[in-house]
């Protein structure tokens, strides 16, 4: 079996749907298995994947495990060289599995790599990034990565994509980066074996990052690589309040797991100060009620 690819799913059956279809049109020719992981939905996902999709492994969690620990029950069954993990909002334009993996086949220190991910109407979006050192925290938080000689500077805990700086080229060139984003994670079966599965304290969000984290030390590379694309509509299956607070919790138990204690005092101030200032910002703005109303919940957590 050369690829198993691992999709969970939490009540997106319309997106997961039309995900498995291309998935399967855009990839005829190669030899791969496909598991679907559901999260206890209640929307009839597991219903149509039975009758729609026969071939493909369904497993049935009674609870919601979130992404990492779904995903880890797909990982258990997967017999493939390589595995993929996929986000139920995603859609396959090309074959973008066979050109990945024969980019992997080519390059065996590579252990974990993702293509471009672009939107509906063909932007290049942000995927990844670089390691949340205390220096990229605190420019994330201020918004001071947005300034160009900054950036430049100090690696962005979340690039930018191509359209904020028009001549930025990241995503449009092949380049090593710290970790790359969950919506389309190809790992190699070795990197499994030498680190395990997903840190399934993260419920959602960091933990793809976190896996980046622990693969790099093993001696594995990561990279982008923008030789094929996919479609990622992206917040499809969670609240950007989830997502923010997600990525919150993630960063503090990134930071008790893997960084000395007294990182933490630095890590909670600027977390707290960068809500604290986004907060005000939004309501002298006058706008983005939603993100404002996202920051004061991840302020309670912090």
């Amino acid at each position: 079996m050369k690829i198993s690819v691992i999709i969970v799913n939490f009540n997106t059956q319309k997106l997961l749907q039309d995900c498995l279809n291309s998935l399967f049109e855009k990839n005829k020719n190669l030899e791969m298995e496909v598991i679907v992981v559901d999260n206890a939905s209640t929307d009839g996902s597991v219903e149509m994947v039975k009758e729609a999709f026969p071939s493909a492994v369904l497993l049935v969690n009674q609870k919601n495990l979130g992404f990492a620990g779904g995903n880890n029950i797909g990982l258990k069954k997967a017999r493939g060289e390589y595995v993929l993990l996929l986000n139920s909002d995603t859609k396959f334009i090309e074959n973008s599995l066979t050109q990945m993996i024969e980019f992997m086949d080519k390059n065996n220190k590579v252990g974990i790599a993702s293509c471009q991910l672009v939107s509906e109407n063909g932007d290049i979006q942000p995927s990844g990034g670089f390691f949340p050192t205390l220096s990229r925290v605190f420019t994330w938080m201020f918004f001071l990565d947005d300034l160009p000689l900054v950036g430049k500077l100090v690696k962005p805990f979340h690039p930018h994509a191509p359209r904020f700086y028009t001549r930025n080229p990241w995503y449009q060139e092949e380049h090593f980066q710290d970790w790359v984003t969950g919506a389309f994670f190809l790992i190699r079966k070795d990197v499994i074996a030498d680190i395990g599965f997903l840190d399934e304290k993260f419920f959602m969000y960091v933990e793809e990052m976190e896996y980046c984290y622990r693969a790099q030390k093993a001696g594995w590379q990561v990279v982008y690589i923008p030789i094929t694309k996919i479609i990622h509509f992206g917040g499809k299956s969670s609240t950007s309040k989830n997502a923010l607070v997600g990525e919150y919790r993630g960063l503090k138990y990134f930071y008790a797991k893997h960084e000395p204690f007294w990182k933490m005092f630095f890590l909670r101030f600027f977390l707290k100060a960068g809500a604290i200032f986004r907060i005000l910002l939004f309501g002298i703005m006058k706008r983005n009620k939603e993100a404002k109303e996202a920051y004061v919940e991840a302020l309670r957590i912090v």
